[in-house]
């Protein structure tokens, strides 16, 4: 399967979920504890930007049993993510020295997420899943403190929270508001492009919506401080979850009042103006320059994808 076919138009990774959160059994740690020993009860193993997979063949397969991942060498503490179809799915991390101890390995492998999600490796519909577990991993590895009083924090509820003993402050997950939109002149949509990205390859422009923020103020700030362009008419579109380390894309479309670019070089390598066919070329990665759109994976493909497709 392609990642143009694993990821058609409007469908971008992470947004769906096959889990039933069943946020009830939270509060239950007996239940918990004995839904963890059911042999029907699986597991996602996260180490930092990648996935504990088990080779079967050709093919790899992401979710363990409990008794798989525990003999890698996944921490015993489980995050419950929530049920499939009745059975009971957990986030696990693995530390360091468990990960190194799999190098090598033929039965099972450490592979970078995004790279398998790109590449269509996992099934879509169990990335969503995927993408809770690495982000309440991240969490729980990141905030083992108080940030109150420094005293160590236990994890309770499933994972969803962590109490501290000594000031009995209640920690939550957090998760951060991006906003990234694709910006319209008529025919023409602004793109643009950081260093780190490949060879020839635009995007969309993003930001982090800050403290007291709307959604359309951040949308306007972003694309201000970025481009020098003005805009109006911003529309929401989708969101999708990101699990680097644990945002919120928020998906937005606006209308630009002027097209004097004027490019931040902090933020941005380059940004500039695409007409609808060279986007088009780029999203199919046949533009004669060699230029090319994100990823179906992202969902700027899809605010791009969309606008491609509407000639009104």
């Amino acid at each position: 399967m392609s990642a143009f076919d694993a990821f058609p138009l409007g469908q971008p990774a992470f947004v769906t979920n096959i889990l039933d959160r069943a946020a009830h059994l939270r509060r239950d740690d007996e239940k918990l504890f004995a839904l963890e020993q059911k042999p029907s009860s699986r597991a996602y193993v996260v180490y930092r930007d990648s996935l504990l997979v088990k080779r079967e063949g050709e093919t790899v397969r992401a979710l363990l049993s409990i008794d798989e991942a525990l003999k890698c060498g996944a921490n015993p503490g489980t995050i419950f993510l929530g049920l499939r179809d009745g059975a009971a799915v957990f986030g696990m991390g693995l530390s360091q020295a468990a990960a190194e101890k799999l190098v090598g390995r033929e039965d099972h492998a450490i592979t970078e997420l995004r790279g398998m999600a790109m590449q269509g490796v996992l099934p879509p519909q169990e990335l969503s899943a995927i993408a809770m577990a690495k982000s309440m991993v991240s969490w729980h590895q990141r905030h083992g403190y108080c940030a109150n009083c420094g005293t160590r924090t236990a994890m309770k509820e499933g994972g969803w929270k962590r109490d501290c003993p000594a000031c009995k402050a209640e920690h939550f997950p957090r998760t951060d508001p991006v906003v990234i939109m694709l910006v319209a002149s008529g025919d023409k949509c602004l793109l643009g492009r950081q260093k780190q990205f490949p060879p020839g390859m635009y995007s969309c422009l993003a930001g982090f919506v800050e403290a007291a923020e709307t959604i359309e103020d951040a949308v306007r700030r972003e694309i201000l401080e970025e481009s020098g362009i003005r805009c109006t008419d911003v529309q929401y579109y989708m969101t999708q979850p990101w699990p680097y380390p644990s945002s919120l894309m928020i998906g937005c479309s606006a209308r630009a009042l002027n097209e004097d670019i004027v490019v931040d070089r902090m933020e941005l390598e380059d940004a500039r103006w695409f007409t609808r066919e060279e986007a088009a070329l780029m999203l199919t990665r046949t533009h004669p320059d060699g230029l090319a759109g994100p990823h179906p994976f992202a969902i700027a493909h899809h605010l791009l994808g969309r606008w491609v497709h509407d000639k009104s």
